[in-house]
């Protein structure tokens, strides 16, 4: 399997603090049938994307890992006006290997209405869009049909692996089995931090899948779309999205859910920590 979306490299995020938790992380990951792992550190504004440590971590780990572990090197990239910016003016740099797949975050307390904006933006300078964990964000669980507008104009859906047998709470779970239904889900990824409270198990994931959708929907989620990703070739034949192009809403209404999902698990960014006013999203993205 290929994991795109796992936070391996040490001391540059909320992820793997040191050299020897992200070998036991690897170790941990080939032991659940892992193959290839994409290290995606986060790029935002608690946790900037420091690209001489990255690249130096991502060389070392390369290194001691290369009779082990196959790695490529990504960022978990913030939906921020100023990373906008940066990514549209220097085309791929944030992308799988720099090879166009761009896995996006968004905000835990709100999506803007100029998002649409941003992501035609980066879409329009070669970027192919991953929208991660979106079974994760309260504004989107909200409003489904964001998610379902994203996806007809060409963006794709990763879901994290413990999303859907619970580990993100009931609705995360109840959220990632009707999009794994309509077959709107195109990766699973660990999202992996550490090897306890968010440990790299993608197996677990993958039979699951392979249990409630099919063998080979567990293998396109897990291993062929991946490949693709990694290597920047054609994007593989898909099953039809069920209800998508014909607008059918999701069953899911987040309202049934007594609890909010778990935030203690969330990759709680960067974006939950306080400071001092900046202008809106609109004006520091197109000043105005």
């Amino acid at each position: 399997m290929i994991d795109i979306h796992h936070h391996l490299l040490y001391g540059v995020d909320d992820g793997s603090p040191d050299l020897e938790t992200s070998l036991a992380m690897a170790r941990e990951s080939a032991a659940n049938g892992v193959t290839h792992i994409v290290c995606t550190p986060h790029a935002s504004e608690r946790y900037p994307y420091q690209a001489p440590i990255v690249e130096e971590r991502f060389a070392e780990l390369r290194g001691l890992l290369e009779d082990q572990m196959e790695l490529s090197l990504a960022c978990d990239f913030h939906m921020t006006a100023e990373n906008v910016q940066k990514a549209v003016a220097n085309p791929l740099r944030y992308s799988i290997d720099g090879k166009g797949y761009l896995l996006i975050e968004f905000s835990n307390t709100s999506i803007p209405p100029q998002m649409d904006d941003a992501m035609f933006m980066l879409q329009s300078v070669g970027y192919t869009l991953i929208i991660t964990h979106p079974e994760r964000y309260p504004a989107l669980l909200g409003q489904p049909e964001m998610l379902a507008e994203w996806i007809r104009k060409g963006s794709l859906v990763q879901v994290t692996a413990g999303s859907l047998y619970g580990r993100f709470g009931k609705m995360a779970e109840a959220f990632s089995n009707e999009l794994l239904e309509r077959n709107w889900i195109h990766f699973l990824a660990s999202d992996a931090h550490n090897l306890e409270r968010r440990p790299p198990h993608l197996k677990k994931c993958y039979d699951y899948v392979a249990k409630h959708a099919g063998e080979e929907t567990a293998q396109r989620l897990c291993e062929t779309n991946p490949r693709a990703a990694v290597e920047g070739t054609p994007w593989p034949a898909q099953p039809e999205p069920i209800g998508l192009w014909e607008g059918v809403p999701l069953k899911f209404r987040a309202r049934k859910f007594a609890a909010p999902p778990r935030r203690d698990l969330y990759t709680a960014p960067d974006n939950e920590a306080p400071k001092a006013h900046k202008p809106g999203f609109l004006k520091r993205l197109f000043g105005r």
